[in-house]
């Protein structure tokens, strides 16, 4: 069968939304061919199993969540100094704002990896590679910090994300901008 790439990515941006709305449990077939408006079938012919689906979602939710090379290109005109890498750590926030849908769903799916080894496995390969992908943009962007830097930055903000989607109310008492300053200035040194 010939796979139309446009349909499965609409599939996929459909398991996101699901993910977000309904958590791991509500992560039906079922459901996302109805989010998608396709027939009932569909996403079970793009996607052979849970596993599969839930691997293919993570690497959708990491391509919406990348900035344009055009965004990477303009702050890379900048000063490689802090001030630069306090706007990658802001940029990274307007990101998660504007799709909170993809970060839910890759928390829904980092949960159910801690019950299913398969999805444990491909997403900390997924989750290592960019990791690493990371560390190497800071350094070959002779952007401050070595790798241990861009490992707190990375862990910090996830934690923050993390708390601003599931409690903005506790994360309001937070203000970004000095949070993201004092951040980066420690990670940095």
């Amino acid at each position: 069968m010939v796979r139309n790439e446009a349909r499965r990515t609409a599939l996929l941006d459909a398991a996101i939304d699901v993910l977000a709305e309904e958590g791991a449990r509500g992560l039906t077939y079922r459901a996302i061919d109805a989010k998608a408006e396709v027939p009932a079938g569909t996403a079970s012919n793009y996607f052979a199993n849970r596993d599969e689906l839930m691997a293919a979602v993570m690497m959708r939710v990491h391509i919406r969540l990348m900035p344009s090379d055009e965004s990477v290109a303009e702050s890379l005109a900048r000063p490689r100094d802090k001030a630069l890498s306090v706007k990658f750590m802001h940029d990274i926030i307007k990101r998660a704002d504007a799709d909170k849908a993809c970060y839910l769903a890759m928390m829904e799916l980092r949960l159910e990896a801690t019950r299913r080894p398969g999805l444990r496995a491909s997403l900390t390969r997924t989750v290592a590679e960019g990791l690493e992908l990371n560390v190497e943009f800071n350094e070959e962007s002779e952007l401050p910090g070595d790798r241990m830097t861009v490992m707190i930055m990375y862990f910090a903000m996830t934690g923050f994300i993390y708390e601003r989607l599931t409690l903005p109310d506790a994360a309001a008492a937070v203000d970004l901008d000095e949070f993201v300053e004092v951040m980066v200035t420690r990670a940095i040194g």
